[in-house]
């Protein structure tokens, strides 16, 4: 029996198991839009802003400003969340971090 294998992976076990109390920053990002100083600086209560996302697309789940997955919004006894019906691939991470 090889152990070299069986150590190696008990090591990645155990750097991965430290990792796994990190917390990052998780939020959901319904849209986008772009706006001149001096719009923003006339918002105020009742104010409307236009997403570039229509109410049937899906909404973002971003981790430190990565795109890792998309859903649709629920609610939960009262509160929002996020029912996540895809995964980015590895590929569309990637190209989030140049953007």
């Amino acid at each position: 029996m090889d152990t070299s294998l069986s150590k190696n992976e008990n090591e990645e076990s155990s750097n991965l198991a430290v990792l796994m109390d990190v917390q990052l920053p998780v939020s959901i990002r319904f849209g986008e839009t772009e706006m001149v100083l001096e719009e923003v600086v006339t918002l105020g209560v009742g104010s409307v802003i236009e997403l570039n996302s229509g109410i049937d697309q899906p909404v973002e789940l971003v981790v430190k400003n990565r795109v890792l997955a998309r859903g649709d919004v629920v609610t939960i006894a009262g509160f929002y969340g996020i029912r996540i019906t895809e995964i980015t691939s590895a590929g569309e991470r990637f190209k989030s971090l140049n953007s």
